[in-house]
């Protein structure tokens, strides 16, 4: 690596065995941009849909992925909004795994002092994604009972957290005694194993049949077919993602007998600039109230990127996974 090149991981063929670390030239950032030195970037699950060609964002090969990091400002331009030396998280559309990428000021999030950069890496996407949505996409109120799918994952703990601080009744459906304590420390009032077979009944039993008003659900698949059942009276259910890999059909007649609806929950700064400048100042409120606590689950060295998708993938980790770029090697 030379003074004006810097370490990346490049994707030029689908698929994650196919990823290879190279020096590339650094970006040289727009006038609304800034460029910042990456200390921690997040991982997310669209980061393996995107290298295996299957996520709706389809960057042009080779490309650079990674969509969620935190650093310092180094070169801002003059349109940016952002000053050399602030500390910032962001989204990037990709390019967020390598020591330098060239940030968007209008997708940049000023962190606050005493915030890391490992915690703040998690608020660009998970975080940014669960307020939008339980504050946009539809308004929890408080003594509603929302009901969070894969509720120990990046998405799902964010649910937990901002539901609880929005005065919901957090019910968390996770997988394993260890995740299920992990959500509950994090704020869920209950917690099931949604491995278990029928477990939907465990929410009928929590919530006296009433079931559950919002449900969260990252997952798709037949968690999804199984937590409709237990949706309530003109409940909300929210469709996050799909780490399942599976698209579940929703059943329109449980939709119709509930008076109840299926709701999309999707951003782009783009289209979105009013609503995500919202979303940031209530991150920044819950943040200071102590309401928001990333999790980090798993941190991996620059050099373990692969493997950090690998178990990212596997179901292995909990919260955010992160690489450290600040250290060669980095403790899981």
């Amino acid at each position: 690596m030379t003074a004006a090149t810097m370490r990346a991981w490049r994707s030029a063929t689908a698929g994650l065995d196919h990823l290879e670390q190279i020096d590339a030239p650094i970006p040289a950032p727009a006038a609304e941009e800034a460029l910042v030195r990456v200390e921690t970037a997040a991982l997310n699950f669209s980061d393996l849909l995107m290298i295996d060609d299957r996520y709706q964002v389809r960057p042009p090969r080779p490309f650079i992925p990674g969509q969620e990091v935190a650093g310092t400002v180094v070169t801002a331009g003059e349109h940016s909004g952002l000053r050399v030396g602030q500390r910032v998280a962001s989204k990037v559309l990709w390019g967020g795994f390598a020591d330098y990428v060239a940030v968007r000021g209008d997708m940049a999030i000023r962190i606050p002092d005493g915030t890391s950069t490992a915690a703040a890496s998690a608020l660009p996407v998970v975080y940014t994604t669960s307020m939008v949505a339980l504050t946009e996409s539809t308004t929890v109120k408080a003594g509603e009972t929302v009901l969070v799918l894969a509720a120990a994952g990046g998405v799902g703990l964010a649910a937990v957290e901002i539901a609880r601080h929005l005065g919901a009744r957090v019910i968390a459906a996770a997988g394993g005694e260890d995740k299920c304590a992990l959500t509950k420390a994090h704020g869920a009032h209950e917690a099931i194993d949604y491995r278990n077979e029928g477990w939907s009944e465990q929410v009928k039993q929590l919530t006296a049949g009433h079931g559950a008003d919002v449900i969260v659900d990252p997952v798709g698949g037949a968690a999804a077919k199984e937590a409709m059942r237990v949706m309530a009276w003109e409940g909300r259910f929210l469709v996050v993602g799909f780490t399942s890999g599976e698209i579940p059909q929703i059943p329109a007649n449980r939709l119709l007998l509930k008076r109840a609806a299926a709701i999309g929950v999707y951003w782009n700064h783009d289209r979105d600039t009013a609503m995500l400048t919202r979303v940031s100042a209530r991150l920044a409120e819950h943040l200071q109230a102590g309401a928001i606590r990333p999790h980090i689950g798993a941190t991996f060295a620059f050099d373990q990127l692969p493997d950090a998708l690998r178990a990212l993938g596997d179901r292995k980790t909990t919260g955010k996974v992160t690489i450290d770029l600040t250290h060669d090697e980095a403790a899981q």
